[in-house]
């Protein structure tokens, strides 16, 4: 375990040099110039080159990418180009918002998901086993930003229970209103997420339902709860937590979509506004924030798989000898 987990955490810092490279190179590949929202319309040639001389994006490419991972190194994600202030504090106060509004709907997801999922497979041949499949491929049609403008009009505006956007600027200080301003961008992320997994919940069980092992330990006596608890839980359990892991990391990249229907200051806004901007150190920072938090998700929940069957466990055990 320990060589393998040296493995995975060698792959993990190739792969996030790597992405650094990728995300330097493409962010200068964009069209437009950084010194142009430095300066007003109509700037003159010199003003605009002492714009690029001050932000550095006129030094030679190497030179630059040198820098920014000289900074990395040291945990400075730099300085924004515009606001000139620094942009690891900025990410963390924007994660704040991105990261509890990601888990809770990844949480929610899961736990509505996964008996959801099981019944749509246990009771397939039933009205509402076909009904709770029929339900799931519609969720997973529905785009998630008309959900969540669906749930404003609803919730929001009509009924008037929940805000319909925006986040207090207490934060979590006030952590009434912070809760109640991502009850409906939860919900909004929640519903699209969980129709895609109860669709993997039913396919891993209908697996295992079907399985030899199960059918053994029901023809020795064990109950169909007993037999699925000891025999049928973890089998099916190993493919979900693999897509659970790509669910997370994809709701987490996916978040400006929702944060910009529901006016939150997430990464997605930030990011967004990096982008218009062309402020290389904020989208930068953004993305290479998000491209680790990838990485380690995806560390955990191979390891995780690893640790719950026994078959990769085998081989994890035989590729150390």
């Amino acid at each position: 375990m320990g060589r393998y987990l040296l493995r995975r955490l060698a792959f993990l810092l190739v792969s996030l040099a790597l992405a650094s490279v990728v995300l330097f190179v493409l962010l200068r590949l964009l069209p437009g110039d950084p010194a142009n929202a430095l300066t007003s319309v109509g700037a003159s040639p010199e003003q605009i080159a002492a714009a690029r001389h001050s932000i550095g994006s006129d030094r030679p490419l190497p030179e630059q990418f040198t820098h920014w991972l000289g900074q990395l190194a040291s945990g400075d994600l730099g300085t924004s180009f515009v606001s000139s202030l620094p942009v690891g504090p900025e990410v963390t106060a924007r994660l704040n918002v991105t990261v509890p509004l990601t888990l809770a709907a990844f949480v929610l997801a899961v736990l509505v998901a996964v008996p959801v999922g099981f019944v749509a497979a246990y009771k397939r041949r039933t009205w509402y086993g076909a009904l709770l499949s029929g339900v799931s491929q519609l969720g997973i049609a529905v785009p998630v930003f008309w959900l969540g403008m669906i749930l404003i009009a609803v919730f929001a505006l009509n009924a008037g229970w929940l805000p319909s956007g925006g986040f207090p600027q207490d934060g979590w200080d006030a952590p009434a209103e912070a809760v109640r301003s991502l009850v409906l961008p939860v919900v909004t992320i929640a519903l699209v997420m969980g129709a895609s997994l109860i669709r993997y919940v039913r396919s891993a069980t209908l697996d295992v339902l079907g399985s030899d092992y199960l059918r053994t330990a029901r023809a020795l006596g064990a109950s169909f709860p007993r037999a699925m608890w000891r025999h049928g839980l973890r089998n099916a359990s190993v493919p979900v937590i693999s897509i659970l892991g790509i669910e997370l990391a994809s709701t987490l990249l996916g978040a400006v979509v929702v944060e910009s229907v529901f006016a939150l200051p997430g990464l997605g806004s930030l990011l967004a506004t990096g982008i218009a901007q062309h402020d290389y150190p904020v989208v930068q920072g953004v993305l290479f924030v998000s491209t680790l938090a990838v990485l380690l998700i995806g560390f955990v929940a191979d390891l995780v798989q690893r640790i719950i069957d026994p078959r990769l466990r085998g081989r994890l055990s035989g590729g150390a000898r």
